[in-house]
């Protein structure tokens, strides 16, 4: 058997006792009384609104592929968003109106409208419904102080790795 030189011997001892960490002292159950948004993550306006607008595009991707199933899901997915939005964030910054008051009054009843169309399976109704729901969207916007945020119809689909076409 071949002896370790010292020298080695010397990095692979300091290398062990190196990674060795003590360990970490547990951790204090939090308070009963704690909020539950001090225990996690709270996604600030913009990234639950830009989640919002990824979901409006792929609705409308859904709805023109007669893709009932991803339509109906993408509309759930919206009106979660928006419920994200009431309870994070039920007043903003400079907002005179807040999201909070905003969003029941103005986009609530486009997206159940939209629904409906969807549930009906009915296309024509889907893109005027959808319209209606994209104003409601900018009409928020514009009551909010947002209304430089203006969103319409996607145009292109910018999710080139997603199958809209529902399998027959």
């Amino acid at each position: 058997m071949k002896r370790f030189p010292p020298s080695l011997a010397l990095v692979l001892a300091v290398a062990v006792f190196a990674c060795r960490q003590p360990p970490a002292p547990a951790a204090a159950a939090p308070p009963a009384t704690a909020p539950a948004a001090a225990e996690g993550y709270t996604p600030g306006l913009g990234e639950i609104m830009t989640l919002q607008q990824m979901r409006h595009t792929k609705l409308w991707l859904a709805g023109q592929a007669e893709n009932w199933d991803l339509a109906n899901y993408e509309i759930k997915e919206l009106r979660e968003g928006f419920d994200d939005v009431v309870k994070f964030h039920p007043t903003h910054e400079e907002s005179p109106v807040a999201p909070k008051d905003a969003i029941p009054k103005i986009v609530n009843v486009p997206v159940d409208d939209l629904q409906g169309a969807i549930v009906k399976k009915d296309k024509t109704d889907f893109v005027e419904k959808y319209d209606a729901l994209t104003k409601a969207c900018n009409d928020c916007h514009q009551a909010t102080n947002f209304g430089f945020n203006v969103v319409q119809r996607p145009a292109t689909n910018p999710y080139p790795n997603q199958v809209f076409t529902p399998k027959r």
